[in-house]
């Protein structure tokens, strides 16, 4: 790689535009698959999967569904400029709590926007920030982002960095809490332009974009009820009531209740955290799956699915003959390969790039003076093979 002070993601698109340009790679030859390109590289699926999605989105390369990812034809005049030019309107950078040094002394003199958001573990937030930057480079934004680590006081003191440090204006994936954070209370005191994504605050205007998170568990309830399912459990990893956890265990028994259905509060699991680098079988997690407690798990978030669907397969059951399992959020990229998991779609990408038309109009005086844009989006059931029929007994 040619600049080590590159995010890796980008390291990997160089490496591929330094190959086309040179003639290394021709027009449809094919890119190694993702599996192949994490062992070349070192590196995360998420990471191989967002360098991927944004050599096809600069044109260099193009999907064929079932086959792969092939060279695009490559135009006479490029060079490897090309292959340079648009990083610093990708992210100035990813700071883990702090602002990265190489980048605070730039910032001031560019129009930047923060992204403040708890982690960047799986393909939710990769789409999340590939749709705000898409609306944010067109307008000359460098996006900026930086994680809290799920963390409320990380994410208060990332908020004052961000106003010190003179960024534009805020995009704020907000922290799971028991209580608001107070500077996100204070921006709005202040008029900064700020807005929330994926979560909103109760009884409080703000600027938000959110999917409906209550129509989203009914979708999940119907469906798996559909297919003979009673014993329904529902999973966060956080004993946290954030209000989209809130949201949607209410919108779980909503379903119910519009089912006839008594609600088992023993299947309702938010009581406990998960450790996603190992699997304890003393977890009441394990516990309850080992113990075949319920026959279909919705979870609150991708990662929580791939988990459950990893003690089940240690346990012995398979997925979906013995237990189906239903997310919010696709855990697969959505480039590379086809997913597996039966899931509630957010539209993510789609959601990002609301956030950031939102926060333009704030910073270019388009919006409306003391009006706030809230936007609730449709979510979508999506079904894959992790779901199906429940067996009968023989």
């Amino acid at each position: 790689m040619s600049n080590d002070r590159l995010p890796l993601y980008m390291q990997i698109q160089d490496h591929f535009k330094e190959q086309i340009v040179s003639g290394v790679l021709r027009t449809n030859d094919k890119i190694p698959s993702e599996k192949e390109l994490m062992e070349q590289f070192g590196v995360s699926r998420i990471t191989v999967a967002n360098a991927l999605v944004q050599l096809a989105k600069e044109g260099w390369i193009h999907r064929i569904p079932g086959r792969g990812s092939f060279v695009k034809e490559v135009p006479a005049d490029a060079d490897d400029s090309r292959g340079r030019g648009d990083y610093s309107s990708l992210w100035t950078g990813i700071a883990d709590g702090s602002v990265m040094p190489e980048h605070s002394g730039n910032r001031k003199k560019i129009k930047t926007i923060g992204l403040i958001i708890p982690t960047v573990v799986d393909f939710f937030a990769i789409r999340l920030i590939n749709g705000i930057n898409e609306v944010l480079k067109k307008h000359g934004y460098h996006l900026y982002v930086a994680l809290s680590n799920n963390d409320i006081d990380t994410e208060k003191n990332l908020i004052l960095e961000s106003i010190a440090d003179g960024t534009s204006g805020l995009i704020i994936f907000p922290s799971d809490a028991e209580t608001y954070n107070e500077e996100i209370l204070a921006l709005k005191t202040k008029k900064y332009p700020f807005v929330l994504i994926d979560r909103y605050l109760a009884g409080i205007e703000t600027n938000f974009v959110c999917t409906d998170s209550q129509k989203g568990a009914q979708l999940a309830l119907d469906h798996l009820w559909d297919l003979g399912h009673r014993d329904i459990a529902i999973c966060s990893d956080t004993p946290l009531p954030t209000i989209t956890v809130s949201d949607r265990i209410a919108g779980y028994m909503e379903a119910l209740r519009q089912r006839g259905a008594m609600i088992n509060p023993a299947m309702i699991l938010t009581n406990f955290q998960v450790d996603y680098s190992d699997i304890r079988e003393d977890h009441p997690l394990y516990r309850f799956i080992r113990n075949k407690m319920a026959t279909a798990y919705i979870t609150l978030n991708a990662r929580l699915g791939v988990y459950i669907s990893n003690i089940a397969r240690q346990i012995g059951l398979k997925v979906p003959a013995d237990i189906s399992v239903l997310t919010f959020d696709d855990p697969s990229s959505g480039y590379d390969e086809f997913g597996s998991y039966t899931h509630i779609s957010q539209a993510e990408f789609t959601m990002g790039k609301e956030a950031a038309d939102i926060l333009v109009r704030l910073l270019e005086n388009d919006g409306q003076a003391g009006k706030y844009s809230k936007i609730t989006m449709e979510p979508q059931l999506v079904v894959r093979s992790s779901t199906s029929r429940i067996k009968l007994p023989v």
